[in-house]
């Protein structure tokens, strides 16, 4: 059993997070309210990093991912979930969303080497790379 690290702006989802852990009995859970642009948990220890549909809220959204590359092992995976830069019914607004192109971009800036770009359903899209 690995650990899991979260971290949100939201101290009110971190603490649902962390009821919803003790409830279920999962302990390997470290979470805190902050910002992800100050948020380095650990360097060379994490395997996986994981980002949904987060990456455009980011105010340093670089700096996030230069954060996410010193916290994972060599050869660690980052994930990236987000919203197609098109319009949709629901959604963040198109203007701040990143194209599949501009999110790859800025993960190659950070050091990552892209592995794949594909579609999720008609609104969505994620990036796999490797640090």
């Amino acid at each position: 059993a690995g650990r899991v690290y979260a971290v949100d702006m939201n101290a009110a989802a971190i603490e649902r997070l962390k009821r919803k852990a003790e409830k279920e009995g999962v302990k390997n859970i470290y979470a805190v309210a902050a910002a992800a642009e100050d948020t380095v948990f650990c360097e060379g220890c994490a395997d996986i990093v994981f980002y949904s549909t987060v990456l455009h809220d980011f105010k340093d959204p670089a700096k996030v991912l230069r954060n996410a590359k010193q916290m994972l092992k060599h050869g660690g995976k980052l994930v990236n979930i987000d919203w197609k830069k098109k319009p949709t019914l629901f959604g963040p607004p198109v203007h701040i969303r990143f194209s599949e192109e501009q999110a790859a971009s800025l993960i190659k800036a950070a050091g990552f080497r892209i592995e794949s770009v594909n579609d999720v359903g008609r609104n969505h899209y994620i990036i796999s790379a490797q640090a």
